[in-house]
C-alpha cells in the first residue's frame, strides 16, 4: 500500500501485492523524483507466522507464496539505463504489531545454513519491541537495539533480463536435480500472485515466467542487507519504463545467519527517489551500490569467533579457500560457546545468532587453503557477563523457544 507522506494525514494512493518478478507487472501508483511517499509492508510470508508459543507454522509454512512485495511504484522519467537513487527516510513497525519473530525452517522446506536434518527442526523467537529495542520470552537474557531495514528491495527485469535469469538458474537447477534444499527455485504457477486486475492471458504469462523473489539479483532483490536503514542511499539500475520499484521483507534486526536470517515483521518505509539520467552507464553498474545508514548501534565491545575452510564440527574435510564452510565454523563456534552459557539448545543460539546485530567480515582470502572468517557478538546485549574466566563460563537456565506441538527437537 502507497501513502503520500504530506504535512496532511497521509491519503491512501493505491495498494498492490505481488510474489513474482516480471516486467508486465503493472505499476500500481506513479510518484514524481523527489517525492515523499510511505509504503506500506505485510511480513514477507503474508501474516503465515503467528505471535504464539509454537513452531508448527514455521514448519507448516507455503513457500512457494513469497514473498509478498509492495508495489510495484513507477517513477516519473525513469527509462532503461538510467540509475534510480533511492533515499530511506525511515522504516518502522505497524503501531498496532509491535512484534517479529525469527524461525528455522526444516530442511526440506528451505533449510538454514546448517545442512543437516538435526540442524533444521523447525524453531521460532517472538521478539516484543518498544521503541528501537527488541526482547523475546524465548530468548531472555537479551536486549538490543535494531536497525530496521528492508530485506528485499529492488527495480523490475526486462524481458530480456527475467530470460537470462530464468536460464542461468534453469541450468543449475538442472545440474543439481535431486539437491535437499533445492540449490534454487525456477518459475512456479503454484503460489504465484498478482494483486492487481490483469487480463487472463497476461496474468497467465507473469505465473508462468515470473522470477521466484528468493535471491538476489542484478537488479537488487532479497539481499538483505542490514545497513539499508534509515538515511542508506541506493543506487540501483533501471531496466524497464518507471523503474517499477518493489519492496518488502522488512526487518526490525538481523544477524547474519540462518535462512530466516532476522526479526522479521509487517510495518511502513518512507522513500525518496531521484533519476540519474543514463547512470548505468556513467557507473558501470551491474547490480545496485549504496551508502549505509550513518544509523548503527554504539556495540563495540565484541567478542569475535573464527572459523577456517576446514569442516572441523564435522567430518574434518579440508577445503580449498571456501568461504562460506569458514563461515560456518565461526557459527559454529559461537553457538558451542553459547551452549556453555545456557543456551542450550542449537536452535535458540541459531536464533539469536539470526536476529541481533551480529557482525561477519571476511579475514582472509589469500592464504591457501584456508580462507578466514570472523563473527563478532556484541558483548552489550547480554544482560550478563559472558567473556571468558579462568573459573569458566557461568552457565544458567534459559528455558526453550517455540519448538514444534509434537515435541520433535
Amino acid at each position: 500500500m502507497a501513502t503520500a507522506a504530506n504535512s496532511v494525514p497521509h491519503p491512501t494512493l493505491v495498494s498492490g501485492l505481488h510474489n513474482r518478478w516480471h516486467p508486465d507487472i503493472p505499476a500500481v501508483a506513479t510518484v514524481k523524483p523527489g517525492q515523499v511517499f510511505n509504503i506500506e509492508c505485510v511480513d514477507w510470508t503474508g501474516a503465515q507466522i503467528g505471535n504464539n508459543d509454537t513452531s508448527d507454522d514455521i514448519r507448516d509454512i507455503d513457500l512457494t507464496s513469497i514473498h509478498n512485495l509492495s508495489g510495484p511504484i513507477a517513477v516519473e522519467g525513469a527509462e532503461p539505463g538510467d540509475c534510480l537513487v533511492v533515499d530511506i527516510l525511515d522504516v518502522r513497525p505497524f503501531d498496532k504489531m509491535p512484534w517479529g519473530y525469527t524461525g528455522i525452517f526444516e530442511l526440506e522446506n528451505g533449510g538454514g545454513l546448517f545442512g543437516e536434518p538435526k540442524d533444521n527442526i523447525a524453531a521460532k523467537a517472538i521478539w516484543d519491541f518498544k521503541g528501537v529495542y527488541a526482547t523475546s520470552r524465548h530468548i531472555p537474557g537479551v536486549r538490543f537495539a535494531g536497525v530496521s531495514h528492508p530485506g528485499l528491495i529492488g527495480t523490475a527485469p526486462s524481458a530480456e533480463l527475467l530470460a537470462t535469469w530464468n536460464k542461468r538458474e534453469g541450468a543449475l537447477i538442472e545440474a543439481h536435480a535431486t539437491a535437499v534444499p533445492p540449490v534454487a527455485y525456477g518459475p512456479l504457477v503454484t503460489g504465484a500472485y498478482v494483486g492487481q486486475e490483469l487480463p487472463d492471458d497476461v496474468r497467465d504469462k507473469i505465473y508462468r515466467e515470473g522470477a521466484r523473489t528468493i535471491p538476489g539479483r542484478e537488479h537488487g532483490g532479497n539481499c538483505d542487507i542490514k545497513n539499508l536503514s534509515r538515511g542508506s542511499r541506493c543506487y540501483f539500475p533501471v531496466f524497464v519504463k518507471g523503474a517499477n520499484l518493489s519492496v518488502g521483507d522488512l526487518h526490525f534486526s538481523q544477524g547474519d545467519l540462518s535462512f530466516c536470517g532476522a526479526i522479521e515483521m509487517a510495518g511502513i518505509i518512507t522513500f525518496s527517489t531521484s533519476i540519474i539520467k543514463g547512470g548505468i552507464e556513467k557507473f558501470a553498474l551491474k547490480q545496485p551500490i549504496f551508502l549505509p545508514s550513518p544509523i548503527d548501534p554504539l556495540y563495540s565491545a565484541k567478542l569475535v569467533f573464527e572459523g577456517i575452510s576446514v569442516d572441523y564440527h564435522g567430518d574434518g574435510t579440508q577445503y580449498n579457500m571456501d568461504a562460506t564452510v569458514a563461515y560456518k565454523q565461526a557459527a559454529l563456534n559461537a553457538i558451542a560457546y553459547l551452549m556453555k552459557i545456557g543456551y542450550t539448545a542449537y536452535f535458540r543460539s541459531d536464533l539469536l545468532l539470526s536476529a541481533a546485530p551480529v557482525e561477519s567480515h571476511v579475514g582472509a582470502v589469500v592464504d591457501s587453503p584456508n580462507a578466514c572468517v570472523t563473527l563478532a557478538l556484541p558483548l552489550g546485549i547480554f544482560e550478563h557477563d559472558i567473556l571468558p574466566k579462568e573459573e569458566g563460563l557461568k552457565k544458567l537456565d534459559f528455558g526453550q523457544c517455540a519448538v514444534r506441538s509434537d515435541g520433535v527437537l
